[in-house]
């Protein structure tokens, strides 16, 4: 084999070893920005970060003798046609304690309505320390023409608040929700005519 052959062949392989590292790299890049939406979810939902809740599976074993006052708000996203508030604006819990709450939805339209809800505490710091056992907003939501339902949700206010020097001092917090239209579920209740009785 002549010298050059074999420089070739060597360039040959490296240009391959490049191509296959950047089609690999190419591959990796285009995986995490399909799940970045759904990696980002879980990240805020592990840390709090932007007052994202924690869902809990049990009570707390825990119940302190301070208390810390719940405020509620709601608000309804343009284009659909809800009226949505809270049964009553604040309470006072325990920390540990479960409590549970209720917010009023009324559907305002002439047609079956889906609606998602979104929601975050403030102040934002307090987003790993509020636990949600059930919600509304785990589910859509779908209403019947100028139907109203009461929506509770069930939630304590973990005690290990008292030992992070970044919430130790809190005396409130915000649960804020904001109802989405869902679109294809909109459209699809729109085509089919709304059940009568039950």
């Amino acid at each position: 084999m002549q010298p050059g052959s074999k420089i070739s062949s060597k360039a040959s392989r490296n240009n391959r070893t490049v191509v296959f590292g950047c089609l690999t790299a190419l591959a990796v890049m285009g995986g995490i920005t399909a799940y970045s939406p759904t990696l980002y979810r879980m990240f805020c939902s592990l840390t709090g970060y932007g007052g994202t809740t924690q869902r809990a599976e049990a009570h707390s074993d825990k119940i302190l003798d301070r208390t810390i006052t719940v405020r509620f708000d709601s608000n309804i996203a343009p284009h659909l046609a809800w009226k949505f508030e809270p049964d009553v604006n604040k309470m006072d819990v325990k920390l540990g304690e479960t409590s549970m709450a209720y917010f009023r939805v009324t559907n305002l339209s002439d047609k079956p309505v889906t609606g998602q809800a979104a929601f975050n505490v403030t102040p934002e710091v307090m987003g790993i320390y509020f636990n949600k056992l059930a919600c509304f907003c785990f589910t859509e939501q779908t209403l019947k023409p100028h139907e109203t339902v009461e929506m509770p949700v069930t939630f304590f206010v973990d005690p290990k608040m008292v030992d992070d020097s970044d919430t130790k001092i809190l005396s409130e917090v915000t649960l804020s929700y904001i109802f989405y239209p869902v679109e294809h579920a909109t459209a699809q209740n729109a085509a089919q005519p709304a059940k009568s009785g039950g």
